[in-house]
Order: C-alpha cells, then structure tokens, then sequence
C-alpha cells in the first residue's frame, strides 16, 4: 500500500477509477530503479535531488514518488560517521559554552577543541554531527526483489489497497472463494456471504464504515486485495468515501495482479491468534478433532461460514465456533440476525463482553462465553464438555453391562477405540477376566507372573524392562497394584521396596 497523499485516481462519471500504470511506464519505472542502483554510497539527498529532475518527464509526478516509494522498501541506508552523531553534538556543544561562540571563528575554534577531545580531525567532526539525519544517511544497499515490469505490477497493487482504504463496503466474487474466505478471516475482517443468481458474493465492511476507525483494520483490509488478486478471475465492486461523497470503485483481475514475490515483513495479525488457539487446542488431547474453516452454514438466504468446527471423535456430533471480532452495532445485528437464521447446528460463540449481547445469543439456543482482549482455551474446553457428558451417556447406553477382551493386556482407549466410544463410557462397564491397572486391563494371571518377577531389590530400570515384555507401559500403577514402591537414590535412579 502507498501513503495516501500518493494516490492517483480519476472520478470521471461520478467513478472513482485508480490511475494505474501500464507498458508505456515501463521506461519510467527501470529509471527510478536504476537511479536507486546508481546512487549507492550516496547520501539520500543526493538521490531525492536526482528523482526529482525525473518528475517532470512523467505524467504526473506522484509515479515517480510512487515507483521511488516502493524501491525504497528494498533499498538499506546507514548513518556513515567518524564519530557517533550523538556524542558528536554532545561533545561539540559542551566546548560551545565553554568557547562562548558568536561568530564563525569562534565556532571552528570550539570545534577544533571537541575534535581534539575525541581524536579526530575537525572536518571529520563537522561531517558527524548531523550524519544521522535522513538527508545525510547514505544509501548502503539496493537489492531490488522485481524488475521493472514486477514494480508495474506491485504499483498497480499498491495503487489499488490505497483506493479501498476509504471503502465503507467491498462486494467480491472470486473463482476460488474458499481462499478467499480463508484469507477474510485471517485478516479478522467483518464479512457476510449472500447467496446470489450466479454463485456467491463475499460482502466485507470496509475501515470507512466503522464505529471507530482504526489504522490497523484498515491495513488488513488494504491487504485483503493481495489474497484476492492471486485467483485466476475476480471481480470487485466497492463503495468508497470519497471526502463525504459515495463514489463506486470497480476492479477486475484485468486490472491487478500479484508479482511473483511475497512482501517484506507483512503481518500476519488475527491468523496467529488462529493459529495460536489451535495449536493450544491440539495440545489437551481432547475428544474433539478442530477443523479449521469448516463448510459453509445455511442462514436464511444468506450464509454463514464459521471460524472452527469441533468434530467429536465417537459420533456423527460437530459443534460450530464462531469468534466475533472487529465489530460496529450494525455488524451485530447483523451476525445475531445469521445466528437466529442458523438451524438444526450446534453452535458456539465468542463474544466481546463489552457487546453485552450474550443472552441474546443463548436466547437463540447457541451458547455463548464471552472474553477481553482473546479467547480463553479453558472457556472453549468447559463448554464442549458439557455437549460431550450428553455424549458419553448416549455411548454408554450402547454398551453391554460388562466386556471380555481377548487380549491379556489391553488399555482403556485401545478397548473403547475397538467399540467406537470414549474411554469415559467405560467407567459403568465391568470386566470380569481382567483387574484395572491404571487406564489398562490386566488379566490377574499375568499381574501374578508379572509380581514373581518384581522382587524388592530391583532397579527400577530392570523393573520397566520386565513390565515391556507384558506390554505394560504404566510402571506406577502396575507397582501400586503390587504393593511396591520405588525408593529414589539421589539422581543414581531407584530400587524396588515393599509399600509400608
């Protein structure tokens, strides 16, 4: 995106049309970088002074800027001095008051006094002082990441996310909309998907529309046009404020494209919080396997694609999450209109407490926990249990009063994978062949053999060894079902003792 004062834009018709550049800007555009080239090791004057004299051989002046703007971001200057410019100053100053300057002798005096103090000659103290300023800073490096026919392309994108930075609303239909969603959610945009003759039309609210405008949705909303870009056909339609006047901005995959490079340092914002909560998720070993960007939910005669979808692992059961991010009054009316419009689904949503509209989502049978500032994995986990107990009952009642496994040595989740519940349905189940060990079944002939052989003495690694030749795993519950106890020597390891 480029700073506004460098926006280009024609409103011819009552429009509001970017003025992008095309193949005659060519020469223009491998000027601008082969000055950037050809200044390095000068000072950024110098090369401002020599974009300068190119300005009037362009069509307008804010291509060049535009075009030296974007170079810029590959381009590495320095601050090239003698002696630290801050100290310089300091130094200078200090013999100044004790010079007493008023005229020019007075200050080469007062400086040839600094530069003697810091060991170098007064010329080369002159240089240092403002050596840190943005005019004296010297282009140390160029590495340019297009040539110039991807700078076109990469103005031309950048020219159109500084148009949509004032859209109050964006309508976009794209030949690969689940990237598109995918990347509108990412961004933590506020959207809504309409049902229309010819498919579906992604309607996002633009930074313009919002309750308090915020440079940071703004930018993601800029960048959501990179992500559109990328498909093969699009087309996009949005309202824009133009100085208080609604003007109609039209773009086409005609018009903007994504050059072959990825941008430098570009945020991720609400995907790491994604990613972030998921991750965490993943972690506890639930019952539930997430999915991200789950498929779209019917809401009326629109539709509504949730954040998450929880899928329980022992029955046909998924519970939907939805996270209520950037947010205006209207944008809430809107989403607890979809959300009275959702049937038959499971649905849970997070919700900013500052709405206060948590009651009015219970009130339409989904359940609702609310947060400050992100969104509590613990908050999520409690509330799935409360759907799972309703699920581990059902499980249970599919269970005969007790079970006889086969095997010898069987865990507790392997049993309940085999019959396709929780392990928790077991807990009614009774196992007449074999003792609970743990979260195993053990038939009591092989806890006996398994007791002869665990004699007090032993180290506890000759005890494990044992134990993995009868596929037990669970060292401690087997030695508490043996009345045994591990007496801890230092950090030289443990031995065997009867529990007291």
């Amino acid at each position: 995106m480029l700073t506004k004062d460098l926006l280009r834009v024609s409103r011819a018709g009552g429009g509001y049309h970017p003025q992008f550049a095309d193949r005659s800007h060519r020469p223009l555009a491998a000027r601008v970088m082969g000055l950037f080239e050809s200044y390095v090791g000068r000072p950024r004057a110098d090369l401002e002074a020599a974009l300068a004299d190119l300005e009037p051989e362009a069509d307008h002046f804010k291509l060049v800027r535009g075009f030296a703007a974007l170079c810029e971001r590959d381009a590495a200057f320095e601050t090239r001095a003698a002696v630290p410019p801050e100290r310089a100053r300091r130094v200078a100053f200090e013999a100044g008051e004790t010079v007493g300057v008023v005229s020019e002798a007075d200050r080469d005096r007062a400086l040839s006094r600094a530069a003697d103090r810091l060991g170098v000659d007064a010329d080369a103290l002159a240089d240092s002082l403002y050596a840190d300023r943005d005019p004296r800073q010297v282009l140390a490096a160029f590495d340019p990441r297009w040539g110039p026919d991807g700078l076109l392309t990469q103005y031309n994108l950048s020219l159109a996310q500084t148009a949509l930075f004032d859209a109050v609303e964006v309508r976009i239909r794209s030949s690969d909309p689940k990237a598109l969603i995918s990347a509108v959610k990412r961004l933590g945009l506020m959207y809504e998907v309409r049902r229309t003759d010819t498919g579906r039309e992604v309607v996002v609210t633009g930074p313009d529309h919002l309750f308090r405008r915020t440079r940071r949705y703004g930018t993601a909303f800029a960048r959501l046009l990179r992500s559109v870009a990328k498909s093969s056909e699009w087309r996009l339609e949005a309202t824009v404020d133009d100085r208080g006047t609604d003007r109609e901005l039209v773009l086409t995959d005609a018009d903007v494209s994504v050059p072959g490079v990825e941008p430098v340092a570009e945020p991720t914002y609400d995907s790491g919080v994604e990613a972030d909560f998921a991750a965490r998720f993943g972690a506890l070993d639930l019952d539930w396997e997430l999915a991200r960007e789950p498929e779209p939910l019917a809401a009326g005669a629109r539709v509504m694609i949730p954040d998450f979808a929880f899928d329980y692992r022992f029955a046909d059961f998924t519970v939907f999450f939805e996270i209520m991010g950037f947010w205006t009054p209207e944008y809430v009316e809107k989403k607890l209109g979809q959300l009275a419009d959702v049937e038959d689904v499971e649905l849970l949503v997070a919700v900013d407490e500052s709405l206060g509209v948590g009651e009015e989502i219970e009130t339409r049978d989904h359940r609702a926990i609310t947060y400050s500032g992100s969104v509590r994995v613990k908050d999520v986990v409690d509330a799935l249990r409360a759907y799972e107990e309703e699920l581990v009952t059902e499980n249970r009642a599919t269970l005969p009063d007790e079970l006889r496994p086969e095997a010898d040595v069987i865990g507790l989740d392997a049993l309940a994978a085999d019959h396709g519940v929780s392990a928790d349905a077991l807990d009614s189940v009774a196992f007449p062949d074999h003792e609970r060990v743990g979260r195993t079944l053990v038939r009591p002939g092989v806890l006996d053999a398994v007791g002869d052989r665990l004699e007090p003495g032993r180290t506890l690694a000759e005890a494990e060894a044992i134990l993995d030749e009868y596929g037990l795993d669970d060292a401690s519950a087997v030695l508490s079902a043996l009345d045994l106890r591990v007496e801890w020597e230092g950090l030289s390891g443990g031995t065997l003792r009867r529990a007291e």
